[in-house]
């Protein structure tokens, strides 16, 4: 009997297999969002056991477990490793239907040679299996079985890039690891985080931040910082997107404010956030960043389980706030001085693929082909059906050829199989157009047009 997962999984038509197996398969991977942890790639971690490296961490698996009855302690826990594994193997067996459950099996085949299926009859075969493979298994290994060209991490302004150091240092890494600048803690004026962080990054910086003036130097010293260190790309959670027209003065006042732990109003979040962002996006514009916006997440819906067990956990959902008007104004700040930088944009919630599309053909230009992206399917949205709605609203509105493709989104080093799910499902996608004369029947036109989303245009677009 056939393996489940194929050579032409997913490839239903003669031109689409031509595009995936001559064009697509053979293209290094540029994973320029992830959040790898640069330490256990520089130490080389050897993992306990499969539920290590697969299911700790991992919050995509938690939810269907959650939702599938399975108790806490099966998921965040102390039960032992293979009750774990166990649990997630009863899920499995039921997941027909959702990405995970090819995900799943795309891991097995391609990092451990396993073709059956994952279920509680298999569970304990598979688990013994895989963890007696997982020795040599270690993340550098993982990441050179995946023919990884570059990584950028998740880094907060305070890290001090000491593992990115070390890696860049090691003549024995053939990856690049790159640090990204995520600045979310010093934008989040709401949260009650936001003094405590503010006090980090004094201890970084080495003087006191007690206004506007002050958080400004510290942001532009560790921009210069991540720079050094090889960053060339911002990320910003952008939730909601939120901007309000305002003054250095009144954010001044706005900012005091919040140091000294008063309440604010909306407008007064809206205004530091928005004043923050263009703040930040005329320094990426200066220094040649790329600036991602993430928008669209809701984040931690579940007050109970957040207490319980803090953020990143499985409870956010897709937020549908308004995003059109509030990003345009965003994004023209930055273009009436022309410092917009170049940005992509990615939309949680479907309905707005088009918004967003729309939005950044208003910001193109300077002789930047593809300035601004319309970034990749993410989270809840990096589904098949959800590549194939960013394809189509891509290309009625935008140059899908200009598109810089796929990314992990990922905490975990199994994942890089999702960048071979995106592959099959583009080229797919593209000889069904060309199965309807939409698309010229032209291998080389089209073949190039795969390999350039695949990998080239991210190359040069971010500049790696």
């Amino acid at each position: 009997m056939k393996p489940f997962i194929h050579d032409d999984f997913m490839l239903h038509n003669d031109f689409g297999r031509r595009l995936y197996h001559d064009y697509a398969k053979k293209m290094p991977i540029i994973d320029y969002h992830c959040h790898l942890d640069p330490q256990e790639i520089f130490e080389d971690k050897q993992f306990s056991s499969i539920v290590d490296v697969w299911l700790s961490g991992d919050h995509y698996k938690w939810r269907l477990m959650r939702a599938n009855g399975v108790s806490e302690d099966y998921i965040t826990g102390s039960q032992p490793d293979f009750a774990k594994f166990e649990k997630w193997a009863e899920v499995v067996e039921i997941l027909i239907g959702n990405p995970l459950y090819h995900w799943t099996h795309f891991e097995l085949k391609r990092f451990f040679g396993i073709n059956e299926l994952l279920n509680p009859k298999t569970a304990k075969k598979i688990y013994d299996e895989v963890n007696q493979k997982l020795h040599g298994l270690t993340p550098r290994k993982l990441i050179e079985l995946s023919h990884v060209e570059t990584i950028c991490t998740t880094d907060d302004p305070t890290d001090d890039l000491k593992w990115h150091e070390l890696l860049q240092a090691d003549q024995t890494m053939k990856t690049k690891v790159l640090p990204a600048f995520r600045p979310d803690k010093g934008i989040n004026i709401e949260l009650s985080t936001f003094v405590d962080w503010i006090r980090a990054l004094q201890a970084v910086v080495g003087f006191s931040i007690t206004n506007i003036m002050d958080l400004k130097k510290a942001l532009e010293e560790r921009v210069k910082f991540f720079h050094e260190h090889g960053c060339r790309l911002s990320d910003h959670a952008l939730d909601f997107v939120n901007f309000e027209r305002t003054s250095e003065e009144e954010t001044a006042l706005i900012f005091e404010r919040a140091l000294r732990k008063e309440s604010l109003s909306r407008s007064e979040i809206r205004k530091y956030k928005g004043y923050i962002l263009v703040f930040l996006g005329k320094l990426y514009h200066q220094y040649g960043w790329v600036q991602q916006y993430h928008i669209g997440a809701l984040r931690n819906v579940s007050s109970r389980m957040f207490e319980k067990l803090g953020p990143d956990t499985g409870y956010d959902a897709i937020n549908d706030s308004a995003i059109a008007l509030p990003l345009s104004e965003l994004l023209d700040s930055l273009d009436q001085t022309e410092s917009l930088p170049k940005t992509i944009l990615y939309t949680l919630n479907p309905s707005d693929f088009e918004v967003a599309i729309t939005l950044m053909q208003a910001f193109q230009g300077e002789n930047i082909p593809g300035k601004i992206q319309f970034g990749s399917p993410w989270w809840f949205l990096d589904t098949k059906d959800g590549m194939k709605k960013h394809f189509r609203a891509l290309g009625n509105n935008g140059l899908l050829a200009r598109f810089i493709g796929m990314l992990t989104d990922s905490r975990s080093f199994l994942s890089y199989p999702r960048h071979e799910y995106f592959r099959r499902a583009l080229a797919n996608h593209i000889g069904e157009e060309v199965a309807l004369g939409l698309f010229p029947e032209d291998i080389d036109l089209l073949g190039k047009m795969v390999e350039n989303i695949c990998y080239h245009n991210a190359k040069h677009y971010l500049g790696f």
